[in-house]
């Protein structure tokens, strides 16, 4: 949905989920699997959580993730696979298992972009169904032997044989773009306090470049009318303009503005209005990302304002086309969820003397509907970990049915 909201007990795999969202992301910004899981420092990429006996565990040789997504403007269904295992020849490294991406047009038309050799268990080489017309020439294959240290989505864009003429790469450009056009904030009120260098066009997942990128925001007078009114909603302060003074040095600085001619530096304003002031700015500026991943977005928030912060998301990802997940254990904020966030509400557990975790919708467990409007609302039933129960209860209760 355009606003998800993941719930679930300490180490119940919310942050799992996280991961699997970076892994993609990392397969989007072109790293091998190794840069992947282990960083890649000069490019600011963080390491994911885990060794690798801790990333594929539990007697497992390997893990695989799926993914659906629209393209060609909605009109296409593209769905990608990949599955990453351990590399014989390196105990401590990971390779490339299997890979697929296929695209499947609403009038029903399929393409298997690229899928491995079945025949070919020993390396990974990839076939090909060209899109052309021609019925015969369409069932020809192409064979692509492709290394195994990095996945094949960007191996075949540096390819000669398979470049912007192909539409192979047509459709494999634009998962890339949907993988590398996600952001995972971790806002840092210490460097959203800093000042800024002037020409800084994205605010940084930690929140440096506040300043400027808040700026160029203010020089549209209806976007900066939008910002005054959410921060004077959210705190006692009355805001009405902000200001960008400079320093000797160029640097541009943030000064808050308000109605009684009170001037608030950003060293002064409190954490909670500098987190909520920096989710503005993300989701207002120019080119917003397709994907945003929070944890724990209602941070530094208020529970008497955590309804503004969910109205402020809910409105936003809906008017901006774009997708916002994020983890709460805030049962104010579910409190005050709409209709439509709340079919996209999940709960996490691991069920007792199990490894696993599974994520089911809340909407599904039983009588969530009549219980959402009871007294305490979501709230109450998180408190008391009834989603949870209700989730083992339901999963008991399927398993005895199928005679599992």
């Amino acid at each position: 949905g355009p606003f998800t909201v993941i719930v679930g007990a300490n180490a119940s795999g919310k942050s799992n989920i996280r991961d699997a969202f970076r892994f993609l992301h990392g397969i989007g910004r072109g790293y091998t699997l190794a840069e992947i899981f282990g960083g890649k420092r000069e490019a600011g990429w963080q390491p994911i959580r885990g060794a690798m006996n801790e990333i594929i565990r539990f007697g497992q040789s390997s893990f695989s993730v799926e993914v659906e997504m629209k393209v060609e403007s909605g009109l296409a269904n593209s769905s990608f696979t990949i599955e990453v295992g351990v590399d014989g020849k390196n105990s401590s490294g990971f390779q490339l298992t299997t890979e697929t991406l296929r695209v499947v047009y609403e009038h029903g038309s399929e393409y298997g972009v690229y899928s491995p050799d079945p025949n070919q268990s020993d390396s990974l080489h990839l076939l090909f169904r060209p899109y052309v017309r021609d019925q015969e020439e369409r069932e020809l294959l192409r064979p692509f032997r492709a290394r195994r240290d990095r996945p094949a989505l960007i191996q075949l864009g540096e390819h000669e044989r398979f470049g912007p003429g192909h539409h192979e790469h047509y459709w494999r450009k634009q998962v890339i773009d949907i993988f590398a056009n996600m952001r995972f904030p971790e806002l840092s009120p210490e460097r959203m306090r800093e000042p800024a260098f002037p020409g800084a066009a994205v605010l940084g997942d930690s929140g440096e470049n506040l300043p400027v990128v808040l700026r160029h925001i203010c020089t549209d007078p209806e976007r900066e009318a939008i910002l005054t009114s959410w921060i004077a909603e959210l705190t006692p302060m009355d805001v009405t303009a902000f200001e960008f003074p400079t320093d000797p040095s160029g640097r541009v600085h943030l000064t808050l503005c308000e109605a009684n001619g009170r001037k608030v530096p950003a060293y002064s304003a409190s954490d909670g209005t500098l987190r909520f002031l920096a989710m503005l700015t993300a989701l207002l500026g120019d080119n917003p990302s397709g994907v945003y991943f929070f944890e724990e977005i209602d941070t530094g928030i208020h529970p008497a304002r955590q309804w503004l912060l969910l109205e402020l998301i809910e409105q936003q990802a809906a008017k901006r086309g774009i997708q916002i997940l994020t983890t709460t254990h805030s049962p104010d904020l579910l409190t005050f969820v709409n209709d439509n966030t709340f079919e996209h509400l999940s709960v996490v557990c691991r069920l007792e003397d199990s490894h696993d975790a599974m994520i089911r919708p809340v909407a599904k467990l039983p009588n969530a509907e009549k219980l959402r409007t009871s007294q305490g609302g979501l709230g109450r039933l998180l408190t008391s970990r009834w989603m949870e129960t209700a989730l083992a209860f339901t999963e008991d209760y399927d398993e005895a049915e199928n005679g599992l």
